[in-house]
Parts: C-alpha cells; sequence; structure tokens
C-alpha cells in the first residue's frame, strides 16, 4: 500500500506518487469531513483505497478506525476495426468482424445495417461478445453498408465495412 495524502497535526502533506498534482481532500480537514478528489482519472487509479483515522487518547478497538473502498475507472470502447473475411460472392458466406482495443469493462459489439436498407442482427448470425457477424447465402440485395457498435457504460464508438456482392 501507498500513502497518497496525510494530514497530521494540522498539516496536510500530498506525497510523492503520479497521483500528486491531481488528489486533495474535498473539504477544509477541520470538517471532519476527510474525503478525496482525484482529478483527470486514468485506468491505472483503479484499486484499493483505504482511509485511516487515529485520534489522540482514543481507545476505539481495532479496525474500527478503516474504511476501504474500491474503486473502478471506466474506459469507453475505443474505436473499433472492422474487417471482412471471405469471399462475397452470391451464394457464399462470409463474417465480418469488429473489435476494439480498449475498453472497460469489456465491450459488447452490435451489428446493423443503417436506412434506408435499415435491418437488425441476432444470434446466432451475430455475436455480440466477439463482435462477429455471420451473413450466408448471399444475395445482391444484401450489399450495402453494414455498422457495428461497441458499447460498454463508459460510451460508444463505432466503424463499418461496405459489402459489394
Amino acid at each position: 500500500s501507498v500513502q497518497i495524502l496525510t494530514y497530521l497535526d494540522g498539516v496536510m502533506k500530498v506525497e510523492e506518487t503520479e497521483l500528486k498534482p491531481r488528489v486533495g481532500f474535498l473539504y477544509p480537514i477541520v470538517t471532519h469531513n476527510i474525503s478525496i478528489f482525484i482529478n483527470a482519472t486514468q485506468e491505472r487509479d483503479s484499486g484499493q483505497y483505504m482511509c485511516t483515522v487515529n485520534v489522540v487518547d482514543d481507545v476505539t478497538s481495532t479496525g474500527k478506525n478503516v474504511g476501504v473502498i474500491n474503486l473502478t475507472v471506466l474506459v469507453p470502447p475505443a474505436t473499433p476495426t472492422c474487417h471482412l473475411h471471405g469471399d462475397p460472392a452470391v451464394g457464399a458466406n462470409v463474417t465480418l468482424s469488429c473489435t476494439s482495443a480498449k475498453g472497460k469493462p469489456s465491450p459488447t459489439y452490435q451489428w446493423q445495417r443503417p436506412p434506408p436498407s435499415e435491418q437488425f442482427f441476432f444470434p446466432p448470425a451475430q455475436d455480440r461478445a466477439k463482435g462477429t457477424l455471420r451473413l450466408t447465402n448471399l444475395s445482391l440485395d444484401m450489399s450495402g453498408l453494414y455498422v457495428c457498435v461497441a458499447e460498454n457504460q463508459a460510451g460508444s464508438a463505432e466503424c463499418s465495412v461496405a459489402l459489394e456482392v
């Protein structure tokens, strides 16, 4: 464990960590609310944070003076990459793939065709976890734009593939 902030005998000290320019107490310390802020949060700020309060001459049983919280910094999906796998000939099968290099939690993927040829896809043709869409027995009217949206609680991003049968 690494100390990031201390308040002792009326003196606040911000320790030498990568959080130093981004962390501080939310309120003047005399308010007894020792909440902290972290500005410009980054994925690596995720982890367990512990607050320990020691009062001089207090006989509190051990453990009652410690508060623990887990911080998970969510990351929106990075712009995914879309690819076409296979030979898009009439009667053939192809797979469209969509992958995002970043995202916490892992993004889910949704393929669709935008208007005027609006169409939504469902399992087993579409795998929302892997980001794949399998198109079978291709016909000419399946030509057009296919859009993939990668999404998690922090945001979404998209890419597209133009299919020419």
